[in-house]
């Protein structure tokens, strides 16, 4: 798509501008160049004035300008303006080659993120912290607009790419999306690389003026295109890291599996208990355990109980350096990347079947309505007497038979109490869509499947959710919430997303009540029963999930809107989430008898296990968008029903209903008509046609391109006049 320029139109219809239009124009040329000082003939040629009587006129209105106090004039007979910009700081979101969007990191100092052109970023990348000036007049979208001063803090200087090697020298094409440059690198710092293979580059250099930066290879990945070589560069792309560091491996082998007798007697003893872990089929760390047992008084003991990882895991060693820094366990799509090596993780804290465990458990006492009538909370041993897959334990529960059936019944019918009792408190009912891979021993994609929640997925997560809930209360109401913990927190939605939220549902014929709070959960829920299996689920759960807030780690005891908790937190999976070890320390802390420590050090802590976090999200989502596109690239050529997910100026994103994979229809293919985006209703209006492309519309798409190394899939409309053979990037 092109927007037609109206550059000169005056001087080409012979008009020239008046005085008052040449003046606002000098004024917002001087205004958005801050600092900087002009004589009049370089303002006539930066404004690209040609007719001889504007030219004439510029001297005498700067003359004006500067005698009613708009400007500024130098010994020397150059111009400047006399009006303040604002200064910010912000981070860089670099959407594509033309101009990038610098969000505040005070969102009150502006109104709205700011546009930054290409030419004025100053060599920021994605995500770099930035000082920008903002031109006090805003451009002509409405929008503010600036330049980058300074850049304060790089976000990275590493990139995954793919080399081309010419006779004089190379590039490395990045596979970042927002990395819009590439980058050069000598012939004698490619480390052996060849032509076409994946490799990790350092930027060294990147002058100013030089329209590409310079890098030196620092890794050689191996041949584009090789699925270990394609996970290797998401891994290398996100900083996830490719071993476990020997010190801490070292410490971890050092730890004696011997549990002594002094341990035992700190510990409530739950050995004779019956005890199970119910997990995925190929998991191998399991974080938590369920313990059953009725009460002489007929009611029901639950234990939630939890691997003690920080019995293991000591302050001030290099275990627990290790673990901060990587904050989580990444699962990408076919392994997963631990926060805690394998002689921890699979061995020593996982929850193994009889085998003694050491956890740190709260402990319901329930009646038959799920009401908690007592709850405990504290260290204890387990010795769990069935390891089940959740597929084993579901089909105990629909056959009535097969170990341990009864208890997982009862639990069952008693979490759909707990989830019941939560809904109509206000919790909202988010089930997105998981798509996982079946691949061959190569890593090729022979199929995806629909990951299914049944009620087993159900019972262990209220079990969970209950457990959390009940250690973020318990130091709430120890000292009114003046102690220093971690909690999750997640903030009410911003209604005016909603708003906009509640139109696109309202297009497949869904209506939201959004007059409060609490309607708005309910409502929610009830749109999120009636989608279940029609086409346009995933695309309004996707939808739904955007225009809520984001969950975070906090030493703030706020709320958890979604679950419609006053305060909640991580307790239950400390193998792969080091918040959840944090919670564990504070909470001993506390039931030892200490004092609450400074909260400002475990706030650190909490942004940076937030920021891991949305790491590892990102690097989870790029594995499986690499396989979605390997999967298209192998996929039968026809037309594909989807659901528009996206409308931006340069594409229109659509979701193919029987893949879930979603590609772009680039809008200068679309050859009907000229299309205009309209930003605030988010569709694409046919100039001529009037036709509207918008978010939600049914449309047929077929593949015309896919691209691994950039992980898209490009698409066309299936109505276009002529279909384009089918294309893969050439490596």
């Amino acid at each position: 798509m092109g927007r037609k320029s109206n550059r000169n139109q005056n001087n080409q219809r012979g008009k020239s501008p008046s005085a008052s239009q040449l003046a606002r124009k000098i004024k917002t040329f001087l205004d958005n160049h801050y600092g900087e000082e002009y004589s009049a003939k370089q303002i006539i040629k930066k404004l690209e004035i040609r007719d001889s009587l504007s030219k004439n006129a510029v001297e005498p209105i700067l003359i004006k300008l500067v005698e009613n106090g708009t400007l500024s004039k130098s010994p020397r007979n150059y111009y400047a303006s006399k009006k303040d910009p604002d200064f910010i700081i912000g981070k860089v979101d670099y959407v594509n080659p033309r101009f990038a969007y610098i969000v505040p990191e005070d969102p009150e100092k502006t109104d709205g993120d700011i546009l930054v052109k290409e030419a004025d970023l100053k060599q920021a990348l994605d995500d770099d912290r930035v000082r920008v000036m903002v031109y006090p007049n805003k451009g002509r979208s409405g929008r503010s607009e600036g330049r980058v001063l300074e850049i304060l803090e790089r976000a990275r200087d590493e990139f995954v790419g793919r080399v081309e090697i010419s006779p004089r020298f190379a590039f490395v094409v990045p596979d970042f999306k927002k990395m819009h440059k590439d980058i050069f690198v000598h012939r004698g710092d490619l480390e052996g690389a060849q032509h076409n293979e994946k490799v990790v580059v350092k930027l060294t250099e990147w002058r100013e003026g030089d329209k590409n930066p310079t890098g030196k290879v620092t890794r050689v990945l191996g041949k584009a295109g090789v699925h270990e070589v394609e996970i290797h560069s998401i891994m290398a792309e996100f900083g996830l890291p490719f071993e476990y560091p020997k010190e801490a491996d070292a410490e971890a082998n050092a730890i004696s599996e011997e549990i002594s007798k002094k341990e035992i007697q700190k510990r409530e003893d739950f050995r004779e208990v019956t005890t199970f872990t119910i997990d995925p089929a190929d998991a191998k760390d399991f974080d938590d355990a369920i313990s059953y047992r009725r009460l002489e008084n007929g009611n029901l003991e639950v234990g939630v109980h939890i691997a003690d990882v920080t019995h293991y895991v000591q302050p001030k060693t290099a275990l627990e350096r290790e673990a901060y820094d990587r904050a989580t366990s990444v699962y990408l799509v076919d392994r997963t990347i631990p926060m805690l090596p394998e002689r921890l993780s699979n061995g020593l804290c996982s929850l193994r079947p009889n085998e003694d465990k050491l956890t740190f458990a709260c402990v319901f006492e329930l009646d038959e309505n799920a009401k908690v009538l007592k709850h405990w909370i504290g260290r204890t041993i387990i010795h769990s007497d069935r390891r089940f897959a959740y597929e084993e334990a579901q089909e105990n529960i629909d056959k009535q038979e097969g170990d341990f059936f009864e208890e997982v019944t009862h639990l069952n019918n008693l979490a759909k109490k707990i989830r019941k009792q939560r809904f109509q408190n206000g919790a909202v009912n988010f089930e997105t869509v998981e798509v996982k891979f079946k691949l061959d021993e190569k890593g090729t994609p022979l199929g995806l499947m629909v990951k299914e929640r049944k009620d087993i997925h159900k019972l262990i997560e209220e079990f969970m959710l209950l457990a959390n809930k009940y250690v973020a209360e318990f130091i709430i109401k120890k000292n009114n919430g003046k102690d220093t913990f971690v909690y999750r927190t997640h903030d009410s939605p911003d209604m005016d997303r909603l708003e906009v939220f509640s139109g696109f549902a309202k297009r497949f014929g869904h209506n939201l009540n959004l007059d409060n709070e609490r309607q708005v959960s309910s409502s929610l829920n009830k749109l999120m029963d009636e989608i279940q299996g029609k086409p346009e689920q995933n695309v309004l759960e996707q939808l739904a999930i955007r225009s809520m807030a984001k969950a975070k780690y906090t030493t703030e005891p706020k709320g958890h809107f979604g679950l419609a908790f006053a305060h909640y937190t991580h307790f239950t999976s400390p193998i792969r989430r080091y918040p959840d070890m944090m919670v564990h320390r504070l909470l001993q802390h506390y039931l030892d008898g200490g004092k609450s420590p400074d909260a400002e050090d475990w706030e650190k802590k909490c942004l940076h296990s937030s920021d891991r976090e949305k790491r590892a999200a990102d690097a989870e989502r790029a594995s499986i968008k690499y396989k979605q596109v390997e999967y298209m690239s192998l996929a039968e050529d026809k037309d594909y029903e989807g659901i528009v997910s996206g409308v931006t100026e340069w594409g229109v994103f659509v979701e193919i209903t029987e893949t879930k994979c979603e590609g772009m229809v680039r809008v200068s293919d679309i050859s009907d008509d000229y299309y205009e985006f309209d930003e605030r209703n988010m569709r694409l209006i046919g100039t001529k046609s009037k036709k509207m492309i918008t978010l939600g519309d049914k449309v047929s798409v077929r593949v015309v391109n896919t691209d691994i190394d950039r992980r898209t899939i490009d698409l066309e409309f299936a109505d276009n006049d002529e279909k384009p053979h089918r294309t893969r990037t050439p490596r």
